[in-house]
């Protein structure tokens, strides 16, 4: 059955599918590059032995994490309004990484809540502990299955999932898993470095460097994986030397952030780390379209944005619900950016 012909309705020479894909594609784009770089701070917490330092960077973070997970709850409505059976198959296959998540969310929102509510040091260090490691494992999960995304999950003629519980650890998935981790870790760092001042700033800063480092080398090993072992990733780059200029300005997106940081000019490096973000992401989108969700058993029985799409007037309906809520989202998350901007400084208030 040809799906595509079912769609006629277009928006800029485009189909509402794609449109659609395009959409969710945006929204977790602007997810990584706003909870990534507190994810990263997280992660990196317990390496600041201050106390005080410690409480400084999760002011840092404090005003804004929430309001960053935001993205991350219209991205999966997204996906379950437009590719209902996308979101069936993902989650049915990747249902352990996902509850991980979901359990490491909490934690953290406890932990980042709960640390200051009590004096104790012993209190304090087993919520920075908690803090820490469900920013680390959060970044990881996500990899995990971003990393199952693109490589493909078993899938039968039905869409459905008959793989094993375990089937998402795999070397691919635990190579982007870590890729994740180290940029997140940098992006976090980045943005620490902006938020601090004194003796934590130049501590961030050597943390900035080695974040740095350690995300070239898994960005290496990720990209060479990619185009040894994952052909259908590399299609369409081969088939449009076009898109040859995505890589290229990517790679000189990530040379940019350690040139800038040597200048200590930490605010073009932030913007040139969420840039780097979200060019893997275009990358990733390049190389799945039109599929969503590669069956690895035949690639015949892969969903697709055709054939997992919602109706077109569910589409269309939703894509106009998005056209007014997105930008009252991002004016949302201007106006929280805009008040808390600077260095942090501690406060009766602060965590």
């Amino acid at each position: 059955m040809d799906y595509q012909a079912i769609y006629t309705q277009t928006l800029f020479g485009l189909d509402y599918p794609t449109l659609w894909f395009l959409v969710i594609g945006a929204v977790f784009t602007g997810y990584a590059i706003l909870d990534g770089f507190d994810l990263g701070a997280g992660a990196l917490h317990l390496f600041i032995r201050n106390q005080d330092h410690r409480r400084i960077a999760l002011n840092a973070v404090g005003p804004v994490w929430d309001g960053n997970e935001v993205w991350l709850v219209i991205g999966g409505g997204a996906l379950f309004a437009g590719f209902p059976n996308v979101y069936a198959s993902l989650f049915s296959g990747l249902y352990i990484p996902f509850m991980l998540f979901l359990a490491m969310l909490i934690f953290r929102a406890v932990s980042i809540e709960f640390r200051s509510k009590e004096k104790m040091l012993w209190w304090r260090k087993m919520w920075d502990t908690t803090y820490a490691i469900s920013s680390a494992t959060l970044a990881l999960a996500l990899g995990a299955v971003m990393g199952n995304v693109l490589q493909g999950i078993p899938l039968n003629a039905a869409g459905d999932y008959v793989g094993t519980g375990w089937d998402f650890i795999n070397p691919y998935a635990l190579i982007v898993g870590a890729t994740t981790l180290a940029l997140f870790m940098m992006h976090g760092a980045l943005y620490l470095a902006l938020k601090t001042e004194g003796d934590l700033n130049e501590f961030v800063g050597l943390w900035v460097k080695r974040s740095i480092i350690a995300f070239i080398l898994f960005f290496l090993m990720t990209s060479g994986y990619t185009l040894l072992f994952m052909d259908h990733l590399v299609v369409r780059l081969k088939a449009y030397p076009v898109f040859l200029l995505l890589p290229l300005i990517a790679l000189l997106s990530i040379a940019n952030i350690p040139r800038l940081t040597v200048k200590g000019n930490y605010t073009m490096a932030f913007v040139f780390s969420s840039i780097t973000v979200s060019l893997l992401f275009v990358l990733s989108a390049v190389g799945l379209y039109p599929e969503l969700l590669r069956s690895t058993v035949d690639s015949a029985y892969s969903l697709d944005v055709y054939n997992s799409a919602a109706s077109e007037k569910t589409l269309g309906i939703m894509l106009l619900m998005a056209s007014v809520g997105a930008p009252l989202v991002g004016l949302y998350t201007f106006i929280v950016y805009r008040s808390f901007r600077g260095t942090v400084k501690l406060d009766e208030h602060s965590y």
